[in-house]
């Protein structure tokens, strides 16, 4: 019954900044934010390009600003020029509009220089650098190249007493989407900058008024209105900055305190609060309903600007601030909550005292002990088994962690026995001395060496490449 065609333009969508970088990086190429933030800095700081030594790849990564210098717009020009064609230039360069909150003293995150794409430095990066920089730079490159234009068709469909109505677009000059038609996704279909409905992108046959259709297939459906999904670690961070919460350099170590002080678990990608997390943000809303509040995080930072743009005394903001604020922590520090979870039975007896074993917990996990503390301090790991006899005096050793978080190996048989490791004990002797062994893995390479002379042998090298987190962990390990 109506049949409307158009052209319809879509625009490229700005540069990355902090938060869109870190949002795309998991839902895009699934990296969580402790990955994405780790790959980004050494893409900042610089990666080793063989011969020409170390080479910063991108500009600053802590940035809330889409702004482009105008340096950065002539390179992208002439690179699109010179590899698509001008009717890929924009008649005016694409300028993004800043946020009001935005600081804007760092431009949008791009890479500084074009002609190191993301395949002639790919032999130098690792996996998850390549698949960073690679998205930073089409990303960049995109939103320098003109609009893509489609012929938009809306058809209305009459059957009786019902409307149908369908839309599709078929792609005209395919613009700055030229950039990411390489990609394939699963299904086949060219993958494009823009997400939209299935259903809007269908490809419809020619169409016009008074044409007669017949049914081919009805296919019913009924949708239900679901709760609001979990935060991810992407979602949290669009909805910290949608809010006004904090600042590009401060969204990452606020999610991982998250996880790190146990206040949330995961379920696949979502964020699941734990039994501390509730505790904590009960007793947080109980006391400190003013800070704990939306409206509070975001008036403080704007008073902080006022600090830096106007001049603003920010002594008299801490101390507005601090005559409150001590009354309420006072309040709090004479509840008696408990955040420990209280101690679980088991059907152990204390080899030390005869009384009931119980299971706590502490700084780093569940752990068996006496319930008789304090008079009797018997301790057991739980769960775990022992992963070599003691060489002093031929009990269990586990591994165990020190009151920093390192993992260590230490005798069971503690304080009787001292016992203890930094590196993973072997059953295996020096065949040099006869002292125990020890093994570590180095970047790979699995190494033994002696406890006491200087023997040491290579057992194993692995020959993939070693991710960078395990790199930096072993390199503090050494530290």
């Amino acid at each position: 019954s109506s049949v409307k065609k158009s052209i319809s333009h879509v625009k490229a969508s700005a540069p990355y900044i902090t938060s869109t970088m870190q949002q795309d990086a998991l839902n895009k190429l699934g990296m969580n934010l402790k990955k994405a933030s780790m790959s980004a800095q050494q893409l900042y700081e610089g990666v080793d390009l063989g011969s020409e030594g170390k080479v910063a790849l991108i500009t600053y990564i802590r940035t809330d600003s889409v702004r482009v210098s105008p340096d950065a717009m002539k390179m992208a020009k002439d690179y699109i020029i010179k590899n698509y064609g001008e009717n890929y230039v924009p008649k005016t360069p694409n300028q993004f509009k800043v946020k009001k909150s935005a600081q804007d003293a760092h431009e949008a995150i791009r890479p500084i220089s074009l002609e190191r794409t993301p395949e002639s430095v790919k032999q130098y990066l690792t996996p998850d650098n390549y698949k960073l920089y690679n998205m930073i730079y089409k990303k960049f490159l995109a939103s320098q190249m003109a609009d893509a234009t489609f012929d938009t068709i809306s058809a209305d469909i009459n059957n009786g007493d019902y409307l149908f109505h369908t839309t599709g677009k078929t792609p005209v000059f395919d613009g700055f989407n030229v950039i990411y038609k390489a990609q394939q996704t699963a299904k086949n279909k060219v993958e494009t900058e823009t997400e939209e409905d299935d259903s809007e992108n269908a490809e419809l046959p020619e169409l016009k008024e008074g044409d007669e259709l017949s049914l081919s297939d009805l296919i019913p459906s009924q949708k239900f209105t679901k709760p609001l999904p979990r935060f991810t670690e992407a979602s949290l961070v669009k909805e910290m900055e949608s809010k006004g919460i904090g600042r590009p350099a401060t969204y990452t170590p606020t999610i991982l305190v998250l996880s790190n002080r146990k206040y949330t678990d995961k379920d696949g990608k979502y964020l699941i609060p734990t039994e501390l997390g509730f505790k904590v943000s009960e007793l947080l809303n109980k006391y400190f309903d003013n800070i704990i509040d939306i409206k509070f995080t975001a008036l403080m930072e704007e008073l902080l600007d006022e600090v830096a743009n106007s001049g603003r005394v920010w002594q008299d903001i801490v101390t507005g601030f601090y005559n409150k604020f001590i009354k309420r922590l006072a309040l709090a520090d004479k509840d008696s909550v408990t955040f420990k979870e209280p101690p679980k039975p088991t059907d152990l007896v204390c080899d030390k005292c005869g009384h009931p074993m119980v299971i706590k917990t502490g700084r780093f996990g569940e752990f068996i002990a006496c319930s008789n503390y304090p008079a009797c301090k018997n301790i057991q790991n739980i769960n775990k088994k022992p992963v070599v006899a003691c060489p002093k005096c031929g009990g269990n050793v586990f591994e165990k962690k020190s009151k920093k978080g390192k993992v260590f190996y230490g005798c069971d048989n503690y304080p009787n026995c001292d016992f203890a490791s930094w590196e993973l004990p072997i059953e295996e002797k020096c065949p040099k001395c006869n002292s125990y062994m020890t093994q570590k893995t180095i970047y790979g390479n699995i190494r033994k060496k002696c406890s006491s002379c200087d023997y040491s042998e290579q057992v194993k090298k692995v020959t993939k490449d070693v991710k960078v987190e395990d790199q930096i962990n072993e390199t503090e390990q050494n530290n």
